[in-house]
């Protein structure tokens, strides 16, 4: 297996999750001390507005369910260390690093666009965090010996290990035997993200040395076959 030190992992990253959060929450907690103290001086008796909040609740609860939807699924998101900023993460068609975790969404920063994406934190059970690997698939011609496509796929690890960013890249072998080509597959590591840069560049790797071996990409073909009558 073709390795490289790995990078160190930032341990900040936990701490920086949980104070983002509680800095949230005091954030909250001073404006609605703020705002009833500021009741008080004008002479509103919060101390009976505050008797009432049990059917008041009820009311509220209806109109800002999904609120408190987000808020519940916030914490959870902390609690259970789901992710963390700093991690890559997936919802729909948006991946990108968690740039913050808030009381009601989520923020991402999309590797393609690079716009910032907000998240309501109540569609965590949509949410998917990215690994650090990737699968490459190696397509090879059947004409080839299977020696020769070992060295070759070992060279294209080998050229992939030298990128930058990248951790591991190791041969897995062959990996499927489809209609026109024998499917080899690479296992890479790399910091999430870095995915996209890490796979086009590997990609690179891929075509420059099958030309280097004078090798074409194999592609479906079919074959048409006539009957006299």
């Amino acid at each position: 297996m073709s390795k490289k030190q790995p990078k160190k992992v930032f341990s900040s990253k936990k701490r920086k999750t949980y104070l983002r959060m509680l800095k949230s929450l005091i954030g909250a907690g001073i404006f609605i001390v703020i705002v009833l103290i500021v009741l008080q001086f004008f002479g509103v008796n919060v101390s009976s507005m505050l008797a009432g909040v049990g059917i008041a609740s009820i009311i509220i609860g209806f109109a800002l369910q999904d609120a408190l939807k987000d808020l519940i699924r916030g914490l959870e998101i902390v609690a259970d260390n789901y992710f963390e900023i700093g991690d890559v993460i997936k919802f729909g068609d948006n991946m990108g690093e968690v740039l913050s975790i808030g009381l009601r969404t989520t923020k991402i920063q999309d590797m393609n666009s690079m716009n910032i994406v907000s998240i309501a934190n109540r569609n965590l059970d949509k949410v998917e965090v990215v690994s650090e690997y990737i699968y490459l698939q190696v397509p090879l011609p059947y004409e080839i010996k299977p020696e020769a496509a070992e060295l070759i796929v070992n060279e294209i690890a080998k050229g992939i290990l030298s990128l930058k960013d990248v951790m591991t890249a190791e041969s897995q072998g062959l990996d499927k035997i489809a209609d026109s080509m024998l499917m080899y597959q690479i296992a890479i590591t790399c910091d999430p993200a870095n995915l996209l840069p890490v796979k086009r560049a590997a990609l690179g790797v891929v075509t420059r040395v099958m030309a280097a071996h004078k090798l074409r990409l194999p592609y479906k073909h079919i074959d048409i076959k006539t009957r006299e009558r």
